[in-house]
C-alpha cells in the first residue's frame, strides 16, 4: 500500500493537465547559483569590448552612494553568448545583451530557480546603447530586487529571536541568527531598539525607533531635519569609547536622500557617512523613515557599519535586506 501511494505521488508531481485535459511534463528546475550581487552579463565579445560594454559597466558597476570608498553596485561576470549553456544558465541574476529587434523584457525562473533574466536588444550598436540607457533604472531595480529577495530567503533559514523588539514597535522583521540585541527600551514614551552583529573587523547594526509624523516635514529643510534627528538619537543612545563621544552624521559629506517604498508605504531613504565625535571612527549608514499613517508615526530603521579596511558593500546590502523585510502589524 505504501509503495502504491509513493507511485501516485511521483506521477502527480511530474505530470499536469493543460487546458485540453492532456497530460504534459512539468519542467523541474535546478537551484540557481552565484554570490550575492554578482551579475552574469551574457553578451558577445565584440559588443562587450566596444562602447556597448562601456555603457553596461557605467550603469551596472556604478559606485554606490554613501560608502566611504568607491565600490561597485554589482560585480560583473561576462559570459560570451556562445558559451551560455549548461551550468552557466543557472546564474541567479542575468543581463542578456542581444542584436536584433529592439526589445526589453524581464523573465523569472527560466533555467533555474530563483532566477531573474533581463534581456535588452537592438538592431545595431547605437540602438542597443539607447535601450540600455533608457531602461537603466528598470534593469538595476529588477536585478537588485532579485538579490534582496535571495538574501532574505537565506536569512530566513536561521532567524534571530527578536520577538520583544518586534512586539514593542508592532512590526515583523527578519534577522539572521548571528544578530543579537545590544540595547532596548520599551516604555510607551521611549521605544528604542539596537540589534548588533559582531564582525572580525568591527560590527554591523540596526536601530529601530519611532517619531511622530509631525517631526519630519517634507520641505527644503528635509536633510537638516533628518541630520538633527539622527544626531540626537546618536547622542542619547550610541555612546563612543570615551566620555562625551557619540555617533553623529559626518558633515563633510551631504547625505543622499531618495523616495522609496517599504511595506507598501511611502518611505524616505537616506544614505551617508557617520563618525564618532572626538574619535577616529566612521563608516556608512542607511536610514529609512517609513510613513505609518495608521499609527501616526514614522517608523525609523537605520543600519550602520563599522568595518575598517574592508569592503562594506555586502554588509550595507545585508542591512538593507533586513530593513526591507519589515512588515508593520
Amino acid at each position: 500500500m505504501r509503495k502504491f501511494i509513493l507511485l501516485v505521488t511521483i506521477v502527480a508531481t511530474t505530470l499536469s493537465c493543460n487546458n485540453n485535459g492532456k497530460k504534459e511534463n512539468i519542467k523541474i528546475l535546478p537551484d540557481s547559483a552565484g554570490p550575492v550581487n554578482k551579475i552574469a552579463i551574457v553578451i558577445n565579445n565584440e559588443l562587450w569590448e566596444n562602447s556597448v560594454g562601456d555603457t553596461v559597466r557605467s550603469i551596472m558597476a556604478q559606485s554606490i552612494d554613501g560608502l566611504p570608498q568607491p565600490e561597485p553596485m554589482f560585480s560583473l561576470n561576462q559570459i560570451p553568448t556562445q558559451v551560455f549553456t549548461g551550468f552557466a544558465k543557472q546564474n541567479r541574476s542575468i543581463l542578456k545583451i542581444e542584436q536584433g529587434k529592439a526589445d526589453f523584457k524581464i523573465e523569472r525562473d527560466v533555467h533555474a530557480r530563483p532566477q531573474k533574466i533581463v534581456t535588452i536588444s537592438g538592431k545595431d550598436i547605437a540602438e542597443i546603447k539607447e535601450q540600455i540607457i533608457n531602461k537603466a533604472d528598470n534593469i538595476v531595480e529588477a536585478l537588485k530586487e532579485e538579490e534582496i529577495r535571495y538574501k532574505q530567503s537565506q536569512m530566513s533559514k536561521s532567524l534571530s529571536n527578536t520577538t520583544d523588539v518586534q512586539e514593542s514597535l508592532g512590526i515583523k522583521v527578519k534577522f539572521p541568527s548571528y544578530y543579537r540585541v545590544a540595547k532596548t527600551t520599551a516604555t510607551p514614551e521611549d521605544k528604542f531598539n539596537w540589534i548588533k552583529r559582531d564582525l572580525p573587523t568591527g560590527y554591523t547594526n540596526v536601530l529601530f525607533y519611532e517619531l511622530p509624523l509631525s517631526a519630519i516635514k517634507k520641505n527644503d529643510s528635509l536633510v537638516s531635519q533628518i541630520i538633527k534627528t539622527r544626531d540626537s538619537i546618536g547622542k542619547k543612545y550610541i555612546a563612543g569609547p570615551v566620555d562625551g563621544s557619540y555617533m553623529a552624521t559626518e558633515m563633510a559629506y551631504a547625505p543622499h536622500v531618495y523616495e522609496t517604498i517599504i511595506d507598501n508605504k511611502p518611505t524616505i531613504e537616506v544614505k551617508g557617512l557617520w563618525d564618532v565625535k572626538k574619535q577616529f571612527m566612521s563608516g556608512p549608514f542607511l536610514m529609512y523613515l517609513i510613513e505609518d499613517k495608521v499609527n501616526n508615526r514614522y517608523l525609523v530603521a537605520e543600519g550602520f557599519v563599522y568595518a575598517p579596511s574592508v569592503s562594506k558593500r555586502n554588509y550595507v546590502f545585508e542591512l538593507e535586506s533586513i530593513i526591507r523585510s519589515i512588515k508593520i502589524n
